[in-house]
C-alpha cells in the first residue's frame, strides 16, 4: 500500500497489479508486476499469458531489483579533468551537438559511429532510430552485439534465402527429432527462437517417442535433464555437419523432387561433401562414425527432424559455414518448411523480406575500411572498432554513442587496445542505466530507461523475423515513471538527431515528420498543439503491422495469439533470391568450403591441445546482470575455469585452485572447478565478468571475475570474414598452476 496527500487529507492507495513481458532475452516471458507507488515490489510468472503459462526464469523474476538499484543514472553526466559533473540536458544536447556538427563537417559522415549493445535491442523502436540516427548524418559505421554472437546466420541466410532475417527455426512442439549443437536452452531459453519453458518443450519430444542429441564440449544442464549427449571438440562443429551430410547424401536420402522444384546447387554441395565420411572427422571432432550415423538414422527415420546450432557454435571460426550446412540438412531433407521440421514465420509485417530487399535494407554491399570486411545486416564487426578509431585516414572514426552496451567487456581483446582507442575518441557518448566500464570512459553518459520505464512490442526477432513457434503478440505500457532526469531512449536518440543535424533515414521529410510526432516540433491540430509520445509512435506501428489500437491490445494483457503456422507456404512462394530457389551452393561459402582442408591439418596437429569455450549462467546474463547481490552471493562472486579430471591431474591442480589461462594474446588468473561435465581436452570459462574497474556498479565492483574475451584476438586478421565474428569459441589456450 502506498499514501498519497488528497485534498485535505491523506488517502490509501493499494498497490496494483500489471502485466507485462521480459526483455532479457527472445522468450519475451510473461510477467505479472505488483507496483507500490512507483516502485515495482515483485515479480511473478504471468500464469494466464497465452503461450508462457506461468513460466519465467529467476533472472526475469529479480529484474525489478536491478531496475531499483541505487547505482541507476538519473541525470546526465559531463567528464570534466577527469571527473564526472551532472549537466542538464540542455547542455548536454547542445555541446554533443556542436561537436557531432563540426566533426561531419571537418571529417565526412563515417568520423561518427555507434554501437547498439543487447539490452536495447530486445525493444522494438531504440534500434530502428539508433540506425536512422547514423544514415542522416551519412554514417555506415553501426556496430552492433551480432558480431559477438549471431552475424554467421545473417551472413548464411543472406546467400541461402535472399535476406539475412530469414532465419528458419526448429518447430520444437510437432518435432520428433532434434540435435541440438553448441546450444544450452535450459539457461539461455535458445537464440534465434522464442522458447520459453524450453525443458517441458524438449521433454515432451521424448514423451511422443522421438529423440534429443545434445552436441557440445560440456555436458550442459539441458542434457543432464533429457535427450543424450554426445561430446564434441571445440570449434570442430563444421566437420561434424559435414559428415553428417555426407552421410544423408550417401544414403540417397534426399528429396529430390523437392530439391528439383524449389532449390539449386545441389550437384555442387554433392562435390562439397564428398571428401568429408565420419571416419575422417571423428578424429578431430571426437564423436566416433558410429555414434554420428546413429545420429542420422535418428534424424532421416523421424516424421519431422531438424538440425539448431546456436551460440556456441556461431562463435567459432566457421560459424557462417557451419550454419549453411545446417541449412542445406534441413532443406534436402524435406525438413524445411514443414510441421516438425524447420519453419519460416511471417514476423507482423507481411511480405517484410521482399519488400527490404528491395529496398536494400540491411543488404549493404559495402567493406570496412579497415580489413576490407563485407557489412552484415548494415553494420560492421565490433572487432574492427580499435582500428578504425586508432588508424588515421579519410573515414577513421571520431566519435562514438554506445547505446546500452559495454564492449570493454563484450569486444575482444578490449583490455588494451579498445580501452585506448576509446581514449583516443574526441567525442563518446554513452545511454545507459549506469556508469558501466565503456562509461567510464565517457565524454556525456545520458540516463536511459530500464525496460519497465518504457512501452512496447515485441522486439525485433518476432515483430519482423517471427521465430516464433507458437505466433502472438502483446503490448505492454510502461510500468512506472521515469526518475529524475531519465529519458526514453527513443526521445534521447529524436533529441540527439536534431541537435547533431541528423536527417532521419537520410530524408529530411522523415525527419521533420518524426520531430512532430515525437512532440520536438509542434503543429496545431484542430485548435490544440499536438505531439506525438512514444507511446503514440508504437500505436502507429501497431496499425502498420495490422495488429490493432494500442487499446485493443491492452485489453489483452496475457497476449493475443496470431495465426498459427501450417508449413508448406516459405518454399516457392517466400525465398527472395534473384530466382526464387533455395540456393544451396552460395559460390564464395562454397570456395571457402574446399579450403577446410588446411584447417582440418592444422586442427590434426594439435588435437591434443586444450581449448576454450564460454559458458552462460544461470544467474547472469552477458555483462549486465552482476550488479545484483543476491547474482553475485557466496560463491557466486566469481566465474570459474571448469575443466575435466584428466587434463586437472596432468596440470596438477584440483578445485579450488588458482591457475592462469594464457592463450596468444592474454591471460587471466582465476579458481578452477574440476568436472566429468567437461569433455577431456576442452575447458570453459563463463563470460560477462571482470568488473573491478567500474567504480559505478558498487555491487559488480566487488565481485572477483576476469573477462574471459581477454584471451580473444580483435582486428581483421582474426575475425571470420563472412560474418566479421570474433572467435570467441574454441581457443587454443595453456592452463598451469598460478603463481
Amino acid at each position: 500500500m502506498s499514501v498519497e496527500p488528497g485534498p485535505g487529507k491523506f488517502v490509501t492507495v493499494p498497490a496494483r497489479t500489471q502485466h507485462t513481458f521480459c526483455r532479457i532475452c527472445e522468450a519475451t516471458c510473461g510477467l505479472e508486476a505488483t507496483i507500490d507507488g512507483d516502485r515495482i515490489v515483485a515479480l511473478e510468472p504471468d500464469r494466464a499469458h497465452v503461450v508462457t503459462k506461468g513460466y519465467a526464469c529467476i533472472k526475469g523474476l529479480r529484474y525489478h531489483e536491478i531496475h531499483h538499484s541505487p547505482d541507476r543514472l538519473r541525470v546526465p553526466l559531463k567528464r570534466v579533468d577527469g571527473r564526472f559533473e551532472e549537466i542538464g540536458w540542455d547542455q548536454a544536447l547542445r555541446e554533443i551537438g556542436a561537436k557531432v556538427r563540426q566533426l561531419v563537417s571537418d571529417h565526412g559522415g563515417d568520423s561518427v559511429s555507434a554501437y547498439l549493445g543487447n539490452p536495447i535491442s530486445f525493444s522494438l523502436l531504440p534500434p530502428i532510430l539508433t540506425a536512422a540516427f547514423l544514415q542522416g548524418l551519412g554514417s555506415r559505421n553501426l556496430f552492433q552485439t551480432g558480431s559477438q554472437d549471431c552475424n554467421n546466420k545473417f551472413a548464411a541466410a543472406e546467400r541461402i534465402y535472399g535476406f539475412p532475417f530469414i532465419q528458419p527455426f526448429p518447430d520444437v512442439d510437432r518435432a520428433e527429432c532434434l540435435v541440438v549443437i553448441g546450444s544450452n536452452p535450459a539457461v539461455s531459453r535458445g537464440s534465434f527462437i522464442q522458447l520459453p519453458n524450453p525443458i517441458r518443450r524438449l521433454k515432451a519430444i521424448e514423451a511422443r517417442g522421438g529423440k534429443v542429441f545434445h552436441v557440445n564440449p560440456r555436458r550442459t544442464e539441458t542434457a543432464k535433464q533429457l535427450g543424450t549427449h554426445v561430446f564434441i571438440r571445440p570449434d570442430t562443429d563444421v566437420y561434424f555437419l559435414m559428415s553428417f551430410l555426407h552421410e544423408v547424401i550417401a544414403r540417397n536420402a534426399a528429396d529430390e523432387s523437392r530439391v528439383d522444384r524449389y532449390m539449386r546447387g545441389f550437384d555442387d554441395l554433392r562435390k562439397v561433401a564428398e571428401a568429408w565420411p565420419a571416419e575422417r572427422t571423428s578424429e578431430i571432432t571426437g564423436i566416433p562414425a558410429p555414434v554420428l550415423r546413429e545420429m542420422v538414422s535418428a534424424y532421416l527415420e523421424a516424421d519431422g527432424a531438424a538440425l539448431h546450432l546456436s551460440t556456441g557454435v556461431n562463435q567459432g571460426s566457421q560459424g557462417t559455414l557451419a550454419f549453411w550446412i545446417q541449412e542445406c540438412i534441413n532443406a534436402i531433407t524435406g525438413n524445411l518448411d514443414r510441421l516438425g521440421g524447420t519453419l519460416v514465420g511471417h514476423g507482423f509485417v507481411k511480405d517484410f523480406p521482399r519488400y527490404a530487399r528491395k529496398g536494400g535494407h540491411t543488404m549493404r554491399k559495402d567493406v570496412s575500411r579497415i580489413g576490407k570486411l563485407p557489412s552484415v545486416a548494415d553494420t560492421f564487426p565490433a572487432g574492427l572498432m580499435a582500428d578504425e578509431i586508432l588508424t588515421p585516414g579519410d573515414g577513421q572514426i571520431r566519435a562514438l554513442f554506445c547505446l546500452a552496451g559495454n564492449p570493454l567487456l563484450t569486444v575482444p581483446n578490449s583490455d588494451g587496445r579498445l580501452a585506448k582507442a576509446f581514449e583516443a575518441l574526441e567525442l563518446l557518448v554513452v545511454i545507459d542505466i549506469f556508469r558501466n566500464e565503456t562509461a567510464n570512459h565517457a565524454h556525456y553518459i545520458l540516463p536511459g530507461t530500464s525496460a519497465f520505464q518504457r512501452p512496447d512490442l515485441p522486439f525485433v526477432f518476432q515483430s519482423l523475423m517471427g521465430v516464433q513457434p507458437i505466433p502472438y503478440v502483446q503490448y505492454t505500457d510502461a510500468l512506472v515513471p521515469l526518475d529524475g532526469e531519465q529519458r526514453d531512449e527513443t526521445m534521447i536518440l529524436l533529441q540527439l538527431a536534431r541537435a547533431c543535424g541528423s536527417k532521419l533515414f537520410g530524408s529530411r521529410i522523415a525527419s521533420g515528420i518524426l520531430s512532430t510526432w515525437m512532440g520536438l516540433r509542434r503543429v496545431p491540430v484542430a485548435g490544440r498543439w499536438l505531439g506525438l509520445t512514444p507511446k503514440r509512435f508504437l500505436a502507429s506501428m501497431a496499425r502498420a503491422f495490422r495488429l490493432g489500437s494500442l487499446g485493443a491490445l491492452r485489453k489483452e494483457p496475457h497476449g493475443r495469439l496470431l495465426q498459427p503456422h501450417e508449413g508448406g507456404d516459405f518454399l516457392g512462394r517466400r525465398v527472395v533470391t534473384e530466382d526464387g530457389l533455395v540456393d544451396l551452393a552460395p559460390g564464395d561459402l562454397v570456395a571457402a568450403a574446399r579450403g577446410l582442408d588446411e584447417t582440418f591439418e592444422a586442427e590434426r596437429a594439435r588435437r591434443h591441445e586444450l581449448k576454450l569455450i564460454s559458458k552462460r549462467e544461470q544467474h547472469s546474463h552477458n555483462s549486465w546482470l552482476h550488479n545484483h547481490p543476491r547474482f553475485v552471493e557466496g560463491r557466486r562472486s566469481t566465474n570459474y575455469l571448469y575443466m575435466n579430471p584428466e587434463d586437472a591431474r596432468r596440470v596438477g591442480v584440483d578445485s579450488g585452485a588458482r591457475v592462469e589461462v594464457r592463450s596468444r594474446v592474454g591471460s587471466v588468473t582465476l579458481p578452477v572447478q574440476v568436472t566429468d561435465d567437461m569433455m577431456v581436452g576442452a575447458v570453459a570459462l563463463p563470460h560477462g565478468w571482470g568488473h573491478q574497474g567500474a567504480d559505478g556498479l558498487s555491487v559488480a565492483s566487488q565481485t572477483e571475475g576476469v573477462n574471459v574475451n581477454l584471451l580473444a584476438a580483435d582486428g581483421p586478421d582474426d575475425l571470420e570474414y563472412f560474418s566479421g565474428m570474433a572467435k570467441l569459441n574454441g581457443i587454443w589456450v595453456e592452463v598451469s598452476p598460478a603463481e
